[in-house]
């Protein structure tokens, strides 16, 4: 409404006898409400196709289990497997790739899932409740930290095992140096190295044969 017009309904309404400080009321409350009826009831648009609150769907092989997921594509690998999966064994700990403690394997190969997209997964997925036997025989790794005491709060020893592994398979597991160099990106804050270097190396035979 034009400030001519608002001044010509001012006059109009005067002479009704309706006060000018009543007509500026009135008219501001039906130009603050116009937007909102204009939106179809003050809703929220309907969310359009693309939009990040569209849920990705696709399925993931983990644990030699195809699992089926309904998620934001901007879920990491760590969130959909501890908040959907139920699995818990891979920790979030700093939840920026520092400390390792969300280690897993995809396709063999040792990841932090806190950075990895889910909808980004190609290939098999291993986490630390996948590693025992079916029968319940503990892997090597996981039966060498136990019997060399390689954790005292336990909470980054998942991805420490996983990572483990992984040193053993990619051939960093020759001396404890290598070791050390090649567990670096995992930390622990017990302190438990010296037990995990020890533990890596007697997985090692183990392992291989």
């Amino acid at each position: 409404m034009t400030i001519k017009a608002l001044e010509r309904s001012a006059g109009d309404a005067a002479c009704r006898g309706v006060s000018r400080r009543s007509l500026l009321t009135s008219t501001a409350t039906a130009v603050a409400l116009a937007p909102a009826a204009a939106l179809g009831q003050g809703g929220p648009p309907p969310a359009r196709s693309g939009d990040p609150r569209t849920a990705a769907v696709f399925d993931l092989t983990i644990n030699n289990q195809v699992r089926h997921l309904a998620v934001d594509p901007r879920t990491t690998l760590l969130d959909a497997l501890r908040e959907h999966l139920g699995l818990s064994g891979a920790k979030k700990g700093c939840d920026h790739g520092q400390c390792g403690a969300c280690t897993v394997h995809v396709n063999g190969q040792r990841v932090l899932s806190c950075l990895t997209l889910a909808v980004a997964v190609r290939g098999p997925v291993t986490t630390i409740e996948g590693l025992a036997e079916p029968g319940g025989a503990l892997h090597p790794m996981q039966r060498a930290f136990i019997e060399q005491d390689a954790f005292q709060c336990g909470y980054c020893t998942p991805g420490q095992i996983m990572s483990a592994i992984s040193c053993v398979a990619e051939g960093h597991a020759s001396n404890e140096r290598d070791i050390r160099e090649y567990m670096s990106g995992n930390l622990c804050r017990c302190a438990a190295y010296p037990h995990i270097v020890k533990a890596i190396q007697q997985a090692k035979g183990d392992m291989r044969s």
